[in-house]
């Protein structure tokens, strides 16, 4: 279902769980090529496992600032068919009570690493006319209290999107956001123990249908592209 003839090259952050595990599983069944971010040498080992035949880049989203260098010392793709932010973290508190330490851990994760590593593969992707995919949250469209730093993280995303969209068209890349609804994930059992709340997977979206969501807008014909996309629950 690629646009050229060779399988596309996917590089994809948050492999590991959920939603990023589902989509890679996805690619890897109909024969692309997976790159998988790790944050360590022990991730980049369990993802290979889990993914039999993808390929590993260790980098700590964490820290963004170290990316660059930890990227220039390993073998990358050539060319680069999409680049899909999966990964993120979330800290619930009320702006009275969240320090420093948590906004800048949080924006560090969610908005600065996917801004760099954006930034590292742009030749790859420019050299594919390839995709950049976001998944955001429907944090990154409204707020919530105690979700301040998080949301605060995903409307900046929305933000690096929309500015990327902009620049790269001319470049033939595509960009896409998709703001998945509460999803069961091992994110969202956290938040509900934060929340101080009983989980039921079964009350939300499914890592599969946000994973068809992402497919839906990489697969749509040369010419067009999904900007954002909205999924939610319909219960």
């Amino acid at each position: 279902m690629s646009t050229h003839t060779s399988p596309a090259t996917h590089l994809i952050t948050g492999a590991g769980s959920g939603i990023g595990a589902a989509v890679a599983r996805r690619l890897l069944d109909r024969g692309d090529v997976l790159w998988l971010l790790a944050r360590d040498a022990g991730r980049a080992k369990e993802l290979a496992a889990a993914f039999p035949g993808a390929h590993t880049v260790v980098g700590d989203l964490a820290e963004p600032e170290r990316l660059s260098w930890a990227l220039s010392h390993q073998t990358l793709p050539d060319r680069l068919d999409s680049l899909q932010h999966i990964a993120g973290v979330v800290e619930l508190g009320s702006v009275g009570d969240l320090t420093p330490k948590v906004w800048n851990a949080t924006l560090a994760a969610n908005l600065v690493a996917p801004a760099e590593l954006t930034r590292l593969l742009l030749p790859q992707l420019r050299l594919a006319q390839g995709h950049v995919l976001f998944v955001n949250s429907g944090a990154g469209l409204r707020t919530n209290g105690e979700w301040g730093a998080y949301a605060a993280s995903k409307h900046g995303l929305k933000a690096l999107a929309d500015a990327l969209r902009w620049e790269e068209s001319g470049n033939g890349l595509r960009v896409t956001s998709v703001y998945p609804g509460r999803t069961a994930t091992p994110m969202q059992e956290k938040v509900h123990r934060q929340e101080g709340r009983d989980y039921d997977p079964e009350r939300w979206i499914t890592p599969d249908a946000v994973a068809t969501t992402l497919l839906t807008a990489l697969d749509l014909p040369r010419g067009s592209e999904v900007t954002d996309l909205s999924v939610r629950p319909t219960a």
